[in-house]
């Protein structure tokens, strides 16, 4: 089984060598990943699209076509915009049973960084600085439907890619990487 080198490559990665620099980064992305997990948990969709850049990127693929570097993913969304179309089908149109979520997150690896050209597909912005960071984060997700016992939705990773704006660190790419092959139902809020 190949590695998909253009999203989980180590080689295009170069270690941050300021121990501040990298305990400052992974305090920050771990309260923002906090801040994630709870407007997601408290459905506070119209906050999700704000973690990213304008022309952030967001997919959900399987561990098995991420490391075969298939393409294929239940989720892309290329753009702010296209969050918010899918914030207002979730919310406005598509029926569906209700459930909660509750996201469990670990503590962040920061990878270090990496040029902004190696990200593949690349995104295309005029405001992201040459280089980004690079991080890994194991997630859980458990379900509960009124009425029914909590289980568990997904489980993975996010492998994300970072930018300092003037508002923050934002992501330019996360790519939540579920490890089973087979999901619940259907996705329906994000991850």
């Amino acid at each position: 089984m190949t590695k998909n080198t253009s999203a989980m490559s180590a080689g295009d990665i170069t270690p941050i060598d300021s121990l501040v620099t990298l305990q400052s980064l992974q305090l920050e992305i771990n309260h923002l990943n906090a801040q994630y997990a709870r407007a997601l948990d408290e459905k506070d969709f119209d906050q999700w699209p704000e973690f990213f850049i304008p022309e952030g990127r967001y997919t959900v693929r399987s561990r098995e076509n991420h490391e075969r570097g298939l393409p294929l993913a239940l989720i892309d969304l290329e753009s702010q915009g296209m969050m918010r179309d899918r914030i207002f089908g979730v919310t406005q149109t598509i029926f569906h049973a209700p459930y909660y979520t509750r996201h469990v997150v670990s503590s962040t690896l920061v990878l270090g960084s990496t040029p902004t050209a190696s990200v593949l597909p690349p995104v295309q912005s005029l405001s992201l600085e040459p280089t980004l960071w690079v991080s890994s984060t194991s997630y859980g997700v458990f379900r509960t439907k009124p009425t029914q016992n909590s289980e568990v939705f997904n489980v993975g990773q996010y492998w994300d890619h970072w930018t300092r704006t003037p508002g923050g660190l934002k992501l330019v790419s996360r790519v939540c990487i579920y490890d089973s092959e087979m999901v619940l139902n259907s996705f329906i809020y994000p991850i």
